[in-house]
């Protein structure tokens, strides 16, 4: 990075809270020698930012010194707005609209060259453009209230819709937010069976956030409740051809358990999952690119959906 990006990271970083910074660690963390964070101590000094020194602790900014907080460089620039159109592009209409206001107050605060750039990339750089063009835009759910109840560590209640129709209450210890493809869903601990379950937002009405703290037995493993495994799952074999494989193992809702190489085309994979019906859906993307071994139910889910399909 130059000089002037550097120092602007370089006072972003003094200011953080916590532990201040000495001259070794803080070049060390751009990579460059002591005497040119010296200079940039320097430079900053002249342009009346209040560096502070202190022999025990080291160095940092005097209190309630802000750098304001809208310093892009024009890459940190294209970096947000490529999220934001990635945001866009989703189906969840909130988001949708919370992403624009993102867009529109960055848009007020920058200079015109910048503003024009960034019109530039929100219109010539498109993320997901069969989702942004064709996709009709839903309610995904109150997910930033439930990432407040996260935050504090609080738990939940809500009217939830099961697959069955029935409405009832639930009480939750709200773990996890997880964003699937096309709609948001909550891994939480379920008061009414003691499990850890995975609720759908959209199906989740009337949510309040309790006066009851959650108290965590130990530190939540975001990957074992995204790929947990019960006693619902199954084992899951499948060939799958190397031409798919990259493309099946990215979108795969599962954790891979074991690939083995059956001939220089073919790679046999090894999962575990709990819903079939889905599963059978799923791997229809594959064609007879795929092959599956086991279990015979999915075998016969799988003969039975294409025979459907050929009916109509």
């Amino acid at each position: 990075m130059n000089s002037s990006e550097r120092r602007l990271k370089l006072m972003l970083l003094l200011q953080q809270p916590g532990k201040k910074q000495t001259v070794e660690e803080i070049a060390n963390k751009f990579g460059v020698s002591r005497r040119t964070i010296f200079r940039d101590f320097n430079s900053l000094q002249e342009i009346n930012v209040p560096v502070t020194w202190d022999k025990f602790s080291g160095y940092g900014v005097m209190p309630g010194y802000k750098v304001p907080p809208l310093m892009f460089t024009s890459k940190e620039l294209a970096t947000i707005i490529v999220g934001l159109n990635f945001v866009k592009s989703q189906v969840d209409k909130q988001l949708v609209e919370d992403a624009e206001g993102v867009e529109l107050k960055i848009k007020n605060v920058l200079s015109k060259d910048l503003k024009d750039f960034m019109n530039s990339l929100e219109t010539k750089t498109i993320v997901d453009p069969y989702l942004k063009f064709g996709g009709e835009k839903t309610n995904g759910g109150d997910w930033y209230l439930l990432s407040s109840s996260i935050a504090q560590k609080k738990r939940v209640e809500f009217l939830y819709t099961s697959k069955d129709g029935k409405t009832a209450t639930r009480k939750v210890d709200p773990y996890l937010l997880v964003f699937y493809e096309d709609h948001w869903n909550m891994v939480g601990k379920s008061h009414l069976r003691g499990e850890v379950r995975n609720f759908i937002l959209n199906k989740m009405e009337k949510i309040r956030i309790l006066e009851e703290k959650i108290k965590y037995e130990k530190d939540i493993d975001v990957e074992a409740l995204i790929f947990r495994n019960d006693e619902r799952s199954q084992s899951i074999r499948v060939m799958v051809e190397k031409s798919v494989l990259a493309r099946f193992r990215a979108n795969l809702p599962a954790k891979i358990i074991k690939q083995k190489e059956k001939n220089p085309k073919i790679i046999q994979l090894h999962f575990r999952f709990d819903n079939l019906d889905y599963l059978n859906e799923w791997l229809l993307q594959f064609g007879n690119s795929i092959v599956i071994i086991e279990p015979s139910e999915l075998i016969e889910k799988r003969e039975t959906l294409l025979r459907k399909m050929l009916e109509k």
